[in-house]
């Protein structure tokens, strides 16, 4: 007789996760966190590039050449992306945690509000980012 192997409770294979559908109020919660992690993580990052713009009017010429020229083997373009990427990561996570404390503090949460607020952080903070995006890379 042969034995199946069952799955344990409580465990999800990868494959199962993936096919799981989250609420768009789900996915804003998990960017959310994302773009925290992603702020922390490219902390030094920032540092430098407020250390290097303040410092002097030398390091400020080198800050903004890091833009055109590029960081040691890193292309201008490439630093761009990531200065965007800083961009969206703030401006999503302020957006998003203004929505968690708004409805924390008014205890109204329901399925409908939590969906339309969740379509109004996209929107914010894509749109923002875009704005922000195209003046990074001198559009306007």
């Amino acid at each position: 007789m042969a034995e199946t192997k069952k799955q344990r409770p409580g465990t999800m294979r990868l494959v199962d996760a993936l096919q799981y559908r989250l609420p768009l109020a789900g996915v804003v919660s998990i960017l959310h966190r994302v773009s925290g992690a992603m702020m922390f993580f490219l902390l030094p990052f920032i540092v430098w590039m407020f250390d290097t713009s303040v410092t002097s009017e030398i390091s400020y010429e080198s800050f903004t050449s890091a833009f055109v020229a590029g960081i040691g083997f890193l292309p201008g373009w490439f630093v761009k992306l990531v200065v965007l990427a800083l961009m969206w990561a703030f401006l999503h996570h302020f957006i998003a945690g203004i929505r968690h404390l708004w409805m924390d503090m008014t205890h109204s949460v329901t399925k409908e509000l939590g969906h339309m607020s969740a379509v109004s952080t996209l929107i914010s903070s894509l749109a923002l980012t875009v704005l922000l995006g195209a003046k990074l890379f001198g559009l306007y």
